[in-house]
């Protein structure tokens, strides 16, 4: 259960604490407040980020797996056709970069727009 501290009308922003030993810690992150300019800017990054991995996303896996199979089919990769492999492996390794690229693009997101963790 959480209980709040201040915050009763007095100005101060209310700040909660939990009950019994494990009390968390707080620092400046407790009083910031963003701004709407920010709050905006911070989402259209975001939002902006989201549209060229999903981009990247689709035409990994419906535009090489499924449109462009067959003339990928002309080229051999490591002893496999390059539209077959494709389909069954290369996509994979993507998605997995897509998300790692997630995580660095959106640590640095946050960092900007001062919403990190840090």
């Amino acid at each position: 259960m959480s209980t709040p501290q201040n915050g009763g009308g007095d100005g101060k922003p209310a700040v909660y604490h939990h009950e019994g030993g494990n009390m968390p810690a707080h620092d400046h992150h407790d009083t910031e407040v963003l701004s709407e300019a920010s709050v905006r800017g911070y989402w259209h990054a975001n939002l902006q980020l989201l549209g060229v991995l999903l981009a990247v996303w689709f035409i990994v896996s419906f535009g090489f797996g499924i449109l462009f199979a067959e003339p990928l089919n002309s080229i051999q990769f490591f002893g496999f056709k390059l539209g077959f492999w494709w389909a069954q492996q290369g996509s994979i390794y993507v998605f997995i970069a897509l998300i790692a690229i997630y995580v660095v693009a959106m640590k640095r997101i946050d960092r900007r727009y001062g919403v990190d963790d840090d």
